[in-house]
């Protein structure tokens, strides 16, 4: 029969085994409970009653004239995040939303999820949008929207490391579901908009033409102005809190 025999020594090396594997457990936890969410522009902080109306475009384009002349009517300038597939049909529209004073920023490409790609990939997302725009506005998008509002913390610096910034929205009017009618639609946005508010419309739903005016009133007769999200948001010596809100420093 054979006997493990312990000596002094191995008794030190296999504590100072076991007192590694615990202080590198314990700063693997550390790190990654202190490791930073980085999150879009959700709303921004400010006193003043302004607010962003923008209008995601991806599919159809039929109500392009009716949102230009309402948004017109009420000194309501708007962004619109447009897909630049959605760039290749229907470009006279988007020269239309320019021309009438509104921007065209950058929704992706094809209107992927983000999260799924890689670096490289959302980099010639964003670029490939941002040259469609462009070459039809004369001007490169600096904002960008993820498409289904999917993002993680690579998306977000991918996105900021060719300087553009990601932005979301804090009231989301829910055009898009067949559930909604035009006065839910005004409810939704109305009874959620506060100052700094970025409020989400998408361009070819089929209730938003009726409810937007409506909405346009009831903001404007409550001290409201409109303002397109460029105009809204602080470009440096910001911090962003952990529920999206952008504060000056």
């Amino acid at each position: 029969m054979r006997y493990l025999i312990l000596t002094k020594k191995h008794l030190i090396t296999a504590g100072c085994a076991a007192l590694a594997l615990i202080i590198g457990a314990a700063i693997s936890v550390n790190v990654f409970a202190k490791q930073e969410r980085l999150l879009p522009i959700y709303c921004v902080q400010t006193e003043e009653k302004k607010v962003a109306l923008t209008f995601d475009a991806a599919w159809g384009a039929d109500d392009t004239d009716t949102l230009i002349s309402v948004l017109q009517q009420y000194n309501a300038p708007a962004t619109f995040f447009v897909v630049g597939e959605w760039v290749d049909k229907y470009p006279d529209e988007v020269k239309k939303l320019s021309d009438a004073g509104n921007d065209v920023m950058n929704h992706s490409a094809t209107h992927p999820y983000m999260t799924s790609l890689s670096e490289g990939k959302m980099k010639e997302q964003l670029q490939i949008c941002n040259e469609k725009i462009a070459a039809l506005t004369g001007k490169t998008p600096t904002l960008f929207r993820c498409p289904y509002g999917d993002y993680d913390n690579r998306v977000v610096s991918t996105v900021e490391s060719i300087g553009m910034k990601t932005i979301q929205w804090d009231v989301d009017s829910l055009d898009w579901k067949d559930s909604s009618t035009v006065e839910s639609i005004v409810t939704r946005v109305t009874g959620n908009v506060k100052p700094g508010s970025i409020i989400l419309f998408h361009n070819d739903a089929t209730y938003t033409p009726q409810a937007l005016p409506i909405i346009l009133e009831k903001l404007t007769a409550e001290g409201y102005t409109f303002v397109k999200v460029a105009d809204l948001i602080y470009n440096d010596n910001y911090t962003i809190d952990h529920a999206g809100m952008q504060i000056k420093n």
